[in-house]
């Protein structure tokens, strides 16, 4: 009976211990306690240190000038945008160009070509001042739009011609059409003569029919790998 009577005074001691642990677990939620507000003030002050977008009437727009003195007339415009000081209104001049693989004599060279011959794009605020500026600069025939008022290129206008000329491989000259001959210049069946038969534009593939053997047999060749005669 003694030895009953102290383990039911021990399994009695024992109960402030369960207690206890009741009682952190109650307490455990306040110790855990999030602070949703500070994420969004931490998402403002990124906000705030992002950089502002335009807010003036700033546009692109396109002028003509004579095909092949594209550069000259950027030049000229450049250096009156300076002397005139119009740089808070005329920010930006750009002749769209593209790399291209061209064949020739057997040799691959890459070229720069202008996308849009005799026509340069300016990124502007368009008023009196700076219309005169542009208008009046040496080389610069007029501006595209409707009647006398320039007209502005749309966003989406702008953003694939900047994504053409971003382009990270350059385009392929082709400098043949369907029925002429060519030269393959490289493969197993290089320095035959051949006619083209089909040209696939989006797989860069031509395909020449080659004779061999008395018959036309059909190839399938990259554009690199052929020449015009």
């Amino acid at each position: 009976m003694a030895d009953e009577e102290v383990l039911t005074q021990e399994a009695e001691a024992e109960e402030p211990v369960e207690i206890g642990e009741e009682s952190v677990e109650e307490a455990s939620p306040v110790e855990t306690v999030e602070t949703p507000p500070a994420e969004p003030e931490a998402q403002a002050e990124s906000e705030e240190e992002l950089p502002a977008e335009p807010t003036d009437d700033r546009a692109w727009y396109v002028i003509h000038c004579y095909s092949g003195y594209e550069h000259k007339v950027k030049h000229n415009l450049e250096q009156r945008i300076e002397t005139m000081q119009m740089q808070d209104k005329i920010f930006q001049v750009v002749i769209p160009t593209e790399e291209e693989i061209e064949v020739k004599d057997g040799k691959r060279r890459t070229v720069e070509r202008r996308v849009f011959p005799g026509y340069i794009l300016v990124q502007m605020i368009m008023d009196d001042d700076s219309w005169y500026v542009v208008r009046n600069t040496p080389g610069v025939t007029g501006f595209v739009g409707m009647g006398n008022r320039p007209t502005p290129l749309r966003p989406e206008e702008v953003q694939a011609i900047m994504k053409r000329m971003e382009a990270e491989a350059p385009r392929i000259r082709v400098a043949f059409r369907r029925g002429e001959k060519v030269r393959i210049i490289d493969g197993p069946f290089n320095e035959f003569i051949g006619v083209v038969d089909e040209i696939d534009m989006e797989r860069a593939k031509v395909r020449v029919l080659v004779s061999f053997f008395g018959r036309d047999t059909p190839v399938e060749l990259d554009f690199l790998q052929v020449e015009k005669i």
